[in-house]
């Protein structure tokens, strides 16, 4: 068989015009609409450029809750602090002393604002939270709708903007929105399925329908980038857009009244709704799950009425203004090397900054409802997640002193911040605690010091004063729990759904247990984050595990082996010391050695069902689902039954003359290349293609960044399909030799 074996071919083909497709109204994407998105300076900020509030009379600022949530919770502290300090006041108090002092009031302020905030969302749902607007009738304004996707499974996120579009078509609103994948796939195979299955979706929703697709070259700074380069190229066609997550789902009512919410307020910058978890069904996903729909209205209500304008950012199923954005959300890259340098990893939280430092308000409507999303299904899953948001949120201590900035912002970036550093923290606080029982156990004290005493130091601590405020600590770290049942108890509609009174408490006391066997695990692992992230590891970022499939055993056991190592010594060390020791540490020891087991256990789907059936950590959304999460699970349910998740895409587009039209269409215009500019993995991946006699060589040849330069480059493509599927009749094997 014949085969090219020159480069000035492929050049050639490179600079070839892109071919027709049979429909010319086909276009992945509409017209470009740039708006110029300037990078922003952290150091600098001028606060004549701060825009004045157009409707002033909106523009108040919660003091009274936040002295009731942040004076509250600092005289809570001093409190707690009094009382540590008369626990270790007994004796002289030793350096070891003070830095349990020191480390405790550090924990318990942490857990005292969240009390604090929890007793305000609390009050403000029994009696001043408004109801769930109205759908609105009318628009003015053109929304996108954007969805970024990396390496997602194409039926899951299809499904549910699909499901998505149909809700707000319902609405008699649809003409106002604009939908939109923003592909970062960096998987050749899922990339050309995306295509496939947004091929499918405009052909079965019709040619009115208005939803695009983009896939970017290169992912440059990640979700931000993906976003950003949106903005910057068709942002100034919408004034607003609505963004997602690949595992968000929105109603119509949601999306709309967001929308008509930010055309009524021409100050709004970004309005947060609060998602809450569906679809899930492993043992730790529904735990999650139980939680965000028990707590998680009064968490976040508290946040909301003390946070008043100056709120925060979550990254997805949230509506921005388009302008504001592009003019004040450019992230600098920060200088030097990840994890503390590089581009801004948790980039949510900073966007919130600065465009509320440019003047516009940031918050949330947390009775808006019909906001959902998903969770990891397993421990293992959560803490591949986790690692990433704790290097995103310890990288944000370089941006707490940014000029500037909103003092409510920096709290939340504070809060950021110790959400991780409280496991080391912890951790401390328990090593510290044993190295105080030990000392008093083995090692023979000063009895006399250099300082004249009548009686000598005794190390000791008052163990009932110890006990009163370990329990205290628990009220005040269990009571946002708490709080969460009351509302769902006084709610007759979410205690009905939710199994009933009796189980709704058993189903709170079953994820408080849990809760307490997981912490100290989770405890290790954030610590062991911590101090990579600190030692200067970067993270990778991987893409998500959605589906409620298990982890191999063999992989738990590797990945808790250390926990469960570490759980045995501590309670052989508890032992030798103090068997008082071993009782008070006993929710953590017990955590640590159950580490496999519970592990194993959290990603199980069987004792998740088995859960369900027994109506235990049942949530309303489970007991009567949203009619957008039934359509959108049927629709991924057709389209993953059609395979083409799972299909190669090199033998996709060789065999299918019309996707591989449509996929040139896809890409972006070529590009001459200069001479000398040589990439060695487009010349590797030319170089196997004319090796190839058949595209069965091809597609065991060719890597996947291989592939991915292949289905990029429209010469390589042409290269590709001049392959047989088989090898012709006659051919003899070629045989390569080097001359000497």
């Amino acid at each position: 068989m014949d085969t090219v074996t020159t480069s000035h071919a492929t050049d050639t083909l490179a600079s070839a015009p892109v071919p027709e497709a049979e429909n010319d109204d086909f276009a992945p994407m509409p017209p470009e609409a740039p708006l110029p998105m300037p990078v922003q300076s952290f150091k600098r900020f001028d606060k004549i450029q701060r825009r004045h509030w157009a409707a002033p009379l909106r523009a108040y600022t919660p003091w009274l809750s936040r002295l009731l949530v942040f004076g509250g919770g600092l005289l809570l502290t001093v409190y707690g602090a009094m009382e540590m300090y008369r626990v270790v006041d007994v004796g002289a108090i030793t350096t070891l002393k003070w830095a349990l002092l020191v480390l405790f009031v550090a924990n318990f302020s942490w857990i005292a604002i969240a009390f604090t905030s929890g007793v305000l969302g609390l009050f403000w749902l029994l009696f001043r939270a408004p109801p769930s607007p109205d759908l609105p009738e009318v628009l003015g304004a053109q929304t996108a709708v954007v969805m970024p996707i990396y390496n997602e499974a194409p039926s899951r996120v299809f499904g549910a903007v699909q499901a998505m579009i149909e809700d707000v078509e319902k609405t008699g609103l649809a003409r106002h929105f604009d939908w939109f994948f923003l592909s970062d796939t960096t998987n050749p195979d899922i990339w050309i399925a995306e295509e496939r299955a947004f091929l499918a979706m405009r052909e079965r929703m019709g040619p009115g329908v208005r939803v695009y697709y983009r896939h970017r070259v290169k992912n440059t700074s990640r979700k931000a980038g993906n976003i950003g380069d949106f903005v910057s190229r068709w942002g100034a066609s919408y004034p607003h857009m609505v963004v997602l997550d690949a595992d968000s789902l929105m109603t119509a009512h949601s999306i709309v009244s967001l929308a008509a919410a930010m055309e009524a307020d021409p100050d709004a910058g970004i309005i947060q709704t609060l998602p809450l978890i569906i679809n899930r069904n492993t043992m730790f996903a529904r735990v999650q799950q139980f939680a965000a729909r028990i707590y998680g209205p009064v968490i976040a209500a508290g946040l909301a009425v003390w946070s008043g304008r100056d709120g925060n950012y979550w990254g997805h199923n949230a509506i921005i203004r388009t302008a504001a954005f592009a003019a004040h959300c450019g992230l600098p890259d920060l200088r030097g090397r990840p994890p503390f340098g590089g581009h801004v990893l948790s980039h949510d939280f900073v966007e919130a900054a600065l465009i509320r430092r440019a003047g516009y308000a940031v918050y949330m409507l947390p009775v808006l409802g019909g906001s959902f999303e998903e969770s990891p299904p397993s421990l293992i899953d959560l803490a591949a997640r986790d690692r990433r948001w704790c290097q995103g949120n310890l990288q944000h201590a370089r941006i707490l002193p940014a000029a500037g900035l909103k003092l409510a912002t920096r709290q939340h970036f504070a809060t950021g911040i110790m959400g991780y550093l409280a496991s080391p923290f912890w951790m401390a606080q328990l090593l510290v605690g044993i190295v105080l029982v030990l000392q008093s156990a083995y090692i023979r004290p000063e009895y006399f010091t250099d300082e004249f005493r009548l009686f000598p130091a005794w190390p000791r601590f008052d163990s009932e004063r110890a006990l009163a405020l370990f329990g205290i600590t628990m009220a005040v770290l269990l009571a946002p729990k708490f709080f969460g049942l009351i509302i769902a108890l006084a709610d007759g509609k979410t205690r009905r759904a939710c199994g009933g009174s009796i189980r709704l408490i058993v189903s709170t006391l079953l994820e408080i247990l849990m809760s307490a066997l997981l912490a100290p695990i989770m405890m290790v692992i954030q610590t062991g984050s911590v101090m990579q992230i600190v030692f200067g590891r970067d993270t990778g970022w991987n893409p998500q595990r959605r589906d409620d499939g298990s982890i191999p055993f063999r992989d738990i056991v590797r990945r808790h082996r250390s926990h469960v190592a570490l759980g045995f010594v501590t309670l052989i060390a508890g032992m030798l010391i103090s068997p008082s020791l071993v009782a008070w540490m006993s929710p953590t020891i017990a955590g640590l050695i159950l580490a496999i087991g519970l592990s194993w256990a959290s990603g199980q789907l069987w004792i998740g069902l088995a859960l369900k059936r027994a109506g235990l950590l049942l949530t309303p959304e489970e007991s009567e689902p949203p009619a957008i999460a039934t359509r959108s699970n049927a629709l991924a349910s057709q389209l993953a039954a059609a395979g083409d998740d799972e299909s190669d895409g090199i033998r996709a587009i060789h065999d299918d003359e019309m996707l591989r039209r449509r996929h040139d269409r896809f890409l972006p215009p070529p590009t001459r290349r200069r001479r000398g500019d040589v990439d060695g993995e487009r010349a590797i991946a030319e170089a196997k293609l004319n090796d190839a006699e058949t595209v069965e060589d091809a597609i065991n040849w060719l890597k996947p960044k291989e592939r991915m330069v292949v289905l990029h480059d429209r010469a390589l493509v042409d290269l590709l399909v001049r392959l047989p599927k088989v090898a012709e009749a006659g051919d003899e094997p070629r045989v390569e030799t080097n001359a000497a």
